[in-house]
């Protein structure tokens, strides 16, 4: 398929490149030219073309259904680029927004398409800077109509079963084969970016967990405790040990110890941890319908807490934000 792309950066650029990998084609544009050449070098030859403007891009797109892919950093910028695109696109072309936009601004740009015949489909992305290789997990909504068209997309973009070893029961009738592939089509628009926030707000509590528990661990050490209860533990054989067999094994485990293997201390971390707004917004849509959340809300409001002073407990949430993403945070 032929596919316009907008904004390549992290992770827009990677997936421009691996759907050339899979034979889509795919227009290439961002506002840094620089992020544009270097995309269209790595991409596989004869699948990309470069544009110049959002005008260009969609221009460009010789299919007689266009679809574009905005993958920007959620609020005004991608808020601008779907409302140049609603002037430039028609009837039956297809907006599609991966970025970690708020899923009750895709309910509002859904309808506002709809008027011209437009579709809208949310993407909820995960995957971080690893996705090239590994595949996203996606969870998306939109018309069927729409997801049916862009599922040969979505399924190169996706991880695939893998070594995954299958989930027992996947037989029953009702359940989406799609999912067992790493993307699915999660119900209207809105509900595919509901799901990831939702995710994300998971992934807050978890990750703050482990944080806590390594803290804990490193401090038994501490001289208020008496001699004989104090404990030199090796944090980055610890984090290797429960990687190997343990109930708390994960992905963030993996990069949790792939960091402390570098420097046990996470000196080169400083502590300062952000928040995305998807952790946000899933207390509010906990709040809206009554549900307790205090895991989540406790995670998030350490981060609030991390831009005031830090321990090490923030440079290991830190360090998982830099493996699974990318994520500098402040020095």
């Amino acid at each position: 398929m032929q596919i316009g792309i907008i904004g390549l950066g992290r992770m827009g650029g990677n997936i421009a490149v691996r759907l050339t990998r899979h034979g889509h084609d795919v227009v290439l544009y961002d506002r840094s030219a620089e992020a544009v050449e270097k995309t269209h070098d790595r991409a596989e030859a004869g699948h990309a073309v470069k544009a110049d403007s959002v005008a260009d891009l969609v221009s460009k797109i010789t299919a007689a259904r266009k679809i574009v892919w905005v993958m920007l950093p959620a609020g005004e910028i991608t808020e601008a680029a779907v409302q140049e695109l609603n002037g430039l696109l028609g009837r039956d072309d297809i907006v599609i927004d991966g970025g970690n936009t708020y899923y009750k601004d895709d309910i509002r740009r859904a309808h506002q398409l709809a008027e011209k015949g437009i579709h809208y489909v949310d993407v909820g992305t995960s995957g971080g800077v690893w996705g090239l290789e590994r595949g996203y997990c996606m969870m998306y909504g939109g018309t069927k109509d729409a997801t049916d068209h862009i599922d040969p997309i979505l399924k190169a973009l996706a991880p695939g079963k893998g070594d995954v070893e299958r989930t027992s029961g996947r037989d029953r009738a009702g359940l989406d084969p799609r999912a067992e592939e790493g993307y699915l089509h999660c119900g209207p628009a809105g509900s595919g970016h509901f799901v990831k926030m939702v995710h994300n707000g998971i992934e807050y509590g978890m990750m703050q967990a482990f944080a806590e528990g390594f803290d804990v661990m490193k401090s038994k050490n501490s001289e208020v405790l008496p001699a004989d209860q104090r404990f030199d533990l090796n944090m980055a054989d610890i984090a290797e040990v429960w990687r190997r067999g343990s109930v708390v094994a994960s992905w963030l485990l993996d990069l949790t110890a792939d960091a402390m293997a570098k420097s046990e201390s996470l000196g080169e971390f400083s502590g300062q941890v952000a928040d995305s707004g998807e952790g946000r917004w899933t207390i509010e849509a906990a709040i809206e319908e009554s549900v307790p959340v205090p895991v989540m809300t406790a995670a998030l409001f350490t981060r609030f807490r991390s831009r005031t002073g830090n321990n090490y407990a923030e440079k290991v949430l830190s360090a998982m934000r830099f493996g699974f993403g990318g994520h500098v945070e402040k020095k």
